[in-house]
């Protein structure tokens, strides 16, 4: 948990060398980071405390903390989604991460983006996003699909549909316009 919230947080770093300082300052003034401390926390109290009146006592406490990023923020990851070290969320408001969805690691996220469930049939179920994806302001991702590595996934885009590696999808419904993926999208210090 600790690993994965540090590398989080080196996302929001200006240097990439974070002091205590700037780690306060990304808590209180990124609330997309904070969100994504409150996730991995909920996320560690669910999968590794084995003692019941322990996990619920500290399931209260995120629950608490849940909802007041619902509320202040409109920020809605649920515990179940699988997010990988690195995660960055630019902007917040209205976002719905849901469902048991998987995210790799270092995605960014902008504000308005809503990922989950849809599709009839064997085509049911969530998306399954790959490492180093950008997914633009108010995009949508929905059903049984995977968007590869180093996506970038434009504005506004609905995806419904598999993604290859690289690829740069716009549009309602997305589709690829270039396959110069998302490198000029995320920035990464320290790796």
């Amino acid at each position: 948990m600790f690993e994965n919230i540090n590398s989080d947080l080196n996302r929001y770093s200006r240097s990439g060398n974070r002091t205590y300082w700037e780690t306060f300052r990304i808590l209180c003034g990124y609330p997309g980071a904070l969100a994504t401390v409150i996730y991995r926390y909920n996320r560690y109290v669910r999968r590794n405390i084995k003692n019941i009146i322990l996990r619920k006592f500290f399931s209260v406490i995120g629950v608490f903390l849940f909802k007041m990023m619902e509320i202040l923020y409109g920020i809605h990851i649920e515990p179940e989604i699988d997010i990988g070290p690195g995660f960055y969320i630019g902007h917040f408001g209205n976002i719905i991460l849901g469902g048991d969805t998987k995210i790799g690691k270092n995605c960014n996220i902008s504000q308005e983006v809503t990922v989950g469930y849809a599709g009839r049939g064997n085509k049911w179920g969530l998306p399954v996003i790959g490492d180093y994806v950008y997914i633009g302001p108010g995009a949508k991702i929905f059903g049984k699909i995977v968007i590869g590595n180093h996506v970038a996934i434009g504005a506004n885009a609905v995806v419904t549909k598999d993604l290859p590696d690289m690829a740069v999808a716009v549009g309602v419904p997305a589709k690829i316009i270039s396959f110069q993926g998302s490198r000029d999208f995320i920035v990464i210090h320290n790796e």
